[in-house]
């Protein structure tokens, strides 16, 4: 287990600073990175749902969520994607930290190692992210002028995490179906790429089309 922790911890380390070089250089660095994790997605989604009914109907969610990384990124709101990726990253790793300090009673069959407490942190955990990200947006090239910081911007936030850990649940079905412990193994100690975007693949449609709609 320590070593399994160790190597996600290391993995991690490696993988958001590189995610976050190409979200943040735009243009052509964030349009090659995002075709090429659309590509292992869409082969790992292909092994992991191959001849079930909702085979298709994956493929073309998958595309469809993926078009929306794409247009908050470069056509619509910077700002809102920076907060949506912030949020599930921080949801993540609050669920999996107080999942497996606080332990506690599991959430559901479906994914064993979700606990209530995990669920906690999650929303947690997510919160202070958020915090810190709207304290230093111009880090990241954005100022408050680009976005009106409106008093229900935290529940924006709990909303993106509640999604995000939906999403969790549902890839987890799909593995419990398929019965696999993870879609990939291409990042040690996560599994595949898959495992890591379970949330956001939900969070980022979602997102957008309540902006169109609202």
């Amino acid at each position: 287990m320590h070593k399994e922790f160790f190597i996600r911890i290391l993995s991690s380390f490696i993988i958001v600073p590189v995610a976050f070089f190409f979200i943040l250089k735009g243009s052509f660095f964030f349009n090659f990175f995002i075709l090429v994790i659309l590509l292992i997605t869409l082969y790992e989604w292909h092994f992991l749902s191959s001849n079930r009914v909702y085979h298709i109907p994956g493929f073309i969610f998958i595309i469809f969520s993926f078009y929306t990384f794409y247009f908050l990124r470069n056509e619509s709101s910077y700002f809102l994607f920076l907060l949506i990726i912030i949020t599930c990253i921080s949801t993540d790793v609050g669920g999996y930290v107080f999942g497996k300090i606080l332990k506690g009673p599991k959430i559901t069959k479906i994914s064993p190692n979700k606990t209530y407490a995990g669920m906690l942190g999650g929303f947690i955990l997510s919160l202070l992210a958020a915090s810190l990200f709207l304290s230093n947006l111009n880090i990241f090239s954005l100022s408050n002028a680009e976005y009106p910081l409106e008093k229900n911007i935290m529940i924006v936030v709990l909303c993106i995490s509640f999604i995000s850990q939906i999403g969790d649940l549902i890839i987890s079905f799909f593995k419990r179906i398929s019965k696999v412990k993870n879609t990939g193994k291409i990042i040690p100690g996560h599994g595949g790429i898959l495992d890591r975007i379970d949330g956001m693949i939900f969070a980022y449609p979602i997102i957008y089309l309540s902006t169109k709609i609202l």
